[in-house]
């Protein structure tokens, strides 16, 4: 019977594409359990002894009993003692396939009317406008020089956390976060930002949109109404209206949002999200002026203001400008900031400051919404901060991240003059290219996606603003020449489509 069965065993040989991408124990995994799935070895069939397979595939046979100890911990194979290994007669993959419910995606789609109604209106901005999850991807929106990162040295951090870490991790966090973090950004933001808070008003948050969130889920009911600069944040947008507020574009202009025009029209809202110190996506700043008048209005009408600070680092030539907070002698400011930009964008970590009596309540909403932040980041970067790597990191960045703005403008001036204009601002980490008359938006996009970039149109943030004819393009992430190279290849398909539609029409 042995070697009945033996015979019956087909030739495994390790396939060299499952071998690129694994180690030689997993390629064994890989390749008996494809073997499995396809028929090539039937289930009930007893598999060789686990030397005379490593002699078959040429390779070790610890390899074997490594790849053959995960398909029995999978449920593929089964060691019956004494008699050898099976595979087993009801494979996991089978079982899942045959669980399935023929008739469930009619179900779904039918279901699917009982949802949030804001859902269905949500999707189609989703369809249209998904995030880009190409990392290599010239001009991409939001990152910050990702190539500048300290890998090295913040691994040798998180070692050491994690070294430390035995009894920490043996229960939950507090939802408010890590207390030595929390207070180093006391004296961080003071002294950057001049921000005023105490340990108690720092919630730590995976990132701004989190923040946003909980904002919304303490402060607002269903149908209040918020302001929100036109153009404005499409993500605040999305997550407002999903928790049921009903959105107000307010004008933006050179000054930023204009808050006599939202004073006048719309006095009862009860929220402004704004991004004061860099306005997404024009870059300007809220002055002076209209920040007094926001937080006058404010406190007349008991409302709030999420101050965004999303950007204040990448500021160039300056100090960063005082935060809405800071000046906020009433207590209606929420404030956040993150870290992702000037670390990387997978780093889900930043902040709120929140007036003292609303502490607990953000807390609560905290613990409910998923319990705590990661304890090893919020760790690390506490050390990052607090020996100093951060501020150095920051003065590093930004040096950086100003020269590749100059040539970024440069290129664009040299490559693009007849097509694009384009204002320095002093800070950021993306550009606003207006169209010049004459020149059509749509083609310059689909030659930035034929070329691979991922250069997003104003409109895209836009909701009644008609003044859209723009193209944002992020610089921060890339090094001057490949700046440079890129500019340059987008203005030789496009000199090449104008010329072309330039001698159609003398043609004509």
């Amino acid at each position: 019977m042995r070697c009945k069965q033996q015979a019956q065993f087909p030739l495994l040989l390790l396939d060299e594409g499952i071998l690129k991408e694994n180690s030689i124990k997993d390629s064994v995994y890989h390749t008996i359990r494809n073997a499995i799935l396809d028929g090539r070895i039937s289930t009930g069939i007893k598999l060789p002894s686990t030397r005379a397979l490593a002699e078959m595939m040429s390779i070790s046979r610890n390899s074997v009993i490594a790849g053959f100890e995960r398909l029995t911990d999978e449920g593929y194979l089964y060691s019956k003692q004494g008699s050898g290994t099976y595979v087993s007669a009801n494979i996991p993959d089978e079982l899942v396939r045959t669980t399935n419910n023929p008739h469930a995606t009619e179900h779904l789609e039918y279901t699917a009317l009982n949802l949030n109604p804001m859902v269905n209106h949500l999707t189609r901005s989703w369809n249209q406008s998904r995030p880009n999850t190409n990392k290599h991807q010239m001009f991409n929106i939001g990152i910050g020089c990702v190539d500048q990162f300290p890998h090295e040295l913040w691994g040798r951090l998180l070692g050491r956390v994690w070294r430390k870490s035995k009894h920490v991790i043996t229960h939950y966090n507090h939802p408010d976060g890590y207390s030595p973090l929390k207070q180093l950004l006391v004296d961080y933001v003071r002294s950057t930002r001049g921000v005023h808070c105490s340990e108690k008003q720092i919630i730590i948050v995976n990132g701004t949109q989190q923040a946003i969130n909980l904002a919304a889920r303490v402060l607002l009911k269903q149908g209040d109404k918020v302001w929100l600069d036109d153009p404005g944040y499409d993500s605040a947008k999305a997550i407002l209206m999903g928790q049921g507020a009903q959105i107000i574009p307010i004008p933006s202009d050179d000054e930023g949002m204009n808050i006599a025009y939202a004073a006048k029209y719309h006095p009862d809202a009860k929220l402004v999200y704004t991004a004061p110190s860099h306005q997404f996506p024009l870059g300007t700043t809220l002055s002076l002026a209209r920040r007094l008048a926001l937080l006058d209005w404010a406190q007349q009408n008991n409302a709030w203001v999420f101050e965004d600070d999303y950007n204040s680092e990448f500021r160039f030539l300056s100090k960063p400008i005082q935060a809405l907070q800071g000046l906020d002698n009433h207590q209606r400011v929420i404030y956040a900031g993150t870290f992702s930009k000037m670390m990387y964008p997978g780093f889900r970590l930043g902040f709120l400051i929140v007036p003292e009596i609303l502490s607990d309540a953000f807390t609560m909403m905290k613990y409910y919404s998923d319990s705590h932040c990661s304890y090893l980041e919020q760790a690390a970067l506490a050390q990052f901060i607090q020996e100093g790597h951060y501020a150095r990191h920051v003065r590093k960045i930004r040096k950086i991240c100003h020269e590749r703005q100059n040539t970024f403008f440069t290129a664009i001036n040299s490559y693009l003059p007849d097509i694009f204009d384009v204002q320095l601002t002093d800070s950021g980490i993306h550009t606003v290219c207006w169209v010049k008359q004459g020149y059509d938006i749509d083609i310059i996009l689909q030659q930035c996606r034929l070329l691979g970039f991922g250069a997003q149109p104003l409109s895209r943030y836009c909701i009644n603003s008609k003044n859209n004819n723009a193209i944002l393009f992020g610089y921060a992430a890339h090094a001057e020449s490949d700046i440079t190279n890129s500019v340059k290849l987008l203005s030789e398909r496009l000199e090449s489509i104008y010329s072309r539609s330039l001698n159609t029409n003398l043609d004509e």
